[in-house]
């Protein structure tokens, strides 16, 4: 049975996301239209986290190697002093790390991703959920969420994959934007499509380990990635 990573609950609809706008902009097959809209469009009823999102609370969960939702383990005063670096996370996730007294939410694009205002080893932990594929220059933006990282620190994080593909730029594509495709913000500008090769880009950014969890495969993978840190 899907538990929710987030909140617990085990009770989960679906509504369609997808636009035909964007179906055609990304070429996306009838089998790629169904996970993608299982992705971003099947939900906790409790807490309304997407099955990215419990991906990605999974995959936090077991970074810090703590068990069950975790709206109970951020009340646990043993993790008081872990620091933890939100960029532009999802609700239902950022509503529970904030309850963390050393949780810090840096919103993109305000907060410039591939130059991150804090210091280096600020942070514990950094999480952002889909918005690599918004950054101009994605390997910068990994090169900085290591760099604020404390040595064993984890990053944790969901783009929008499709499987059964190798990454791409979208540079000399017609421009293809996510969110509501009326408004045509930058801010949902889509630079990469990623597939299958993401974790490449982690590596290439100086990381050393990287971790994928899935929900419902395809539907939903998160990513981890740290760098152990040097033995004396």
């Amino acid at each position: 049975m899907l538990e929710c990573s987030i909140c617990g609950g085990t009770q989960f609809s679906s509504r369609e996301i997808l636009w035909d706008e964007l179906i055609a902009a990304w070429g996306l097959s009838r089998e790629e239209v169904e996970y993608i809209n299982r992705q971003q469009g099947c939900f906790c009823v409790a807490c309304r986290a997407n099955l990215r999102v419990v991906a990605l609370g999974e995959a936090v969960r077991d970074a810090l190697g703590v068990e069950g939702p975790m709206t109970a383990w951020t009340a646990d005063p043993r993790l008081a002093g872990l620091r933890v670096l939100d960029v532009n996370g999802a609700t239902a996730i950022s509503n529970a790390l904030s309850h963390l007294p050393g949780y810090v939410r840096g919103n993109f694009p305000e907060v410039n991703m591939e130059a991150l205002p804090y210091p280096a080893a600020a942070f514990d932990l950094v999480v952002h959920s889909d918005t690599l594929e918004h950054v101009p220059h994605p390997l910068r933006g990994l090169e900085e969420c290591r760099r604020v990282l404390r040595p064993g620190g984890h990053l944790c994080f969901t783009i929008p994959v499709v499987v059964g593909r190798l990454t791409r730029s979208r540079d000399g594509l017609p421009p293809s934007w996510h969110g509501n495709s009326s408004q045509n913000s930058d801010d949902y500008l889509v630079q990469t499509e990623y597939g299958a090769d993401m974790w490449t880009q982690v590596m290439r950014a100086g990381f050393t380990r990287v971790t994928l969890h899935q929900v419902s495969y395809p539907a939903a993978i998160a990513i981890t990635a740290w760098t152990p840190p040097a033995r004396n």
